[in-house]
């Protein structure tokens, strides 16, 4: 079996101050994936950044105390790179890949957006570049005999399904028609060719969501997104035996506003 969760940890130095440290302790992932990391590795206690029994690496951006991504991994990794090729999205801390024996895994943290604004172009220029990157990705990985599973908080609830108020958000930014379309861009086998993982185990259910605002009563309610996915080649989806969100107990305990999201596979 290989497990493998992602979790965008909204700042990984709050995250450590809130449980963190304790939740990765205990975790039985054979890698972990992290967005929104928001820091340089200097600014990291050394349990923080160089945690026990784990080979960590990052993509820190480049703008101070913004993005971030990160990969932590059981085994030492063949290779590392940063960025996919982009050279405006290069330093931008919003992705990095390592290659482990068999496998290419990856962690995204693709742009929020905001609708009318330059933020929303960025994720459009984003989107546009990093479609045919994984395209290319993925038949690279199948001529080389490798799967391919890029982790990540995408910022787009696909379907309906994906989050709980979607009639109220059909006009923002990550339920728009042009988002949701790209996404199934990426899922179609005759296209992208990548499979959702925890769709695919879950078809028939709302959710389970994996991002609920801090404000109001969000999380009580579970009125939330589901925008953190595994994304696999279909080979590896094949092999996946049970996903799922690791909702924390209560408002309390939550150390991030995101959950962990978390992939088994019989490998």
């Amino acid at each position: 079996m290989q497990q493998v969760t992602t979790v965008n940890v909204n700042g990984l130095r709050a995250a450590a101050r809130k449980g963190y440290g304790a939740w990765l302790a205990a975790s039985e992932a054979d890698v972990v994936c992290l967005q929104e990391v928001r820091a340089e590795g200097h600014q990291l206690t050394d349990e923080i950044r160089e945690p026990a029994g784990w080979h960590a690496v990052y993509a820190p951006a480049a703008a101070k105390g913004r993005a971030g991504v990160a990969l932590l991994t059981r085994r030492e990794p063949e290779d590392v790179r940063v960025g996919f090729g982009e050279p405006e999205f290069t330093d931008s801390g919003r992705y990095i890949e390592a290659d482990l024996p068999g496998l290419t895994v990856a962690s995204l943290y693709l742009p929020s957006g905001e609708v009318g604004t330059a933020r929303q172009d960025e994720k459009e220029r984003f989107m546009a570049a990093f479609l045919p990157y994984l395209r290319e990705l993925r038949e690279k990985a199948a001529a080389d005999g490798r799967e391919v599973l890029v982790c990540g908080d995408w910022n787009i609830a696909h379907q309906e399904a994906d989050l709980k108020n979607w009639r109220a958000n059909r006009r923002n930014a990550g339920f728009l028609p042009e988002e949701r379309g790209w996404l199934s861009q990426l899922l179609d086998p005759a296209d992208g060719g990548y499979v959702d993982v925890v769709r695919a185990l879950h078809p028939d259910q709302s959710g389970p969501y994996s991002w609920w605002s801090y404000r109001g009563r969000a999380f009580d309610n579970d009125s939330g997104w589901r925008i953190d996915y595994a994304m696999s080649t279909a080979g590896l989806a094949q092999r996946a035996v049970k996903a799922y969100v690791e909702r924390a107990a209560s408002h309390a305990e939550r150390w991030s506003d995101h959950a962990p999201v978390t992939a088994v596979f019989d490998v």
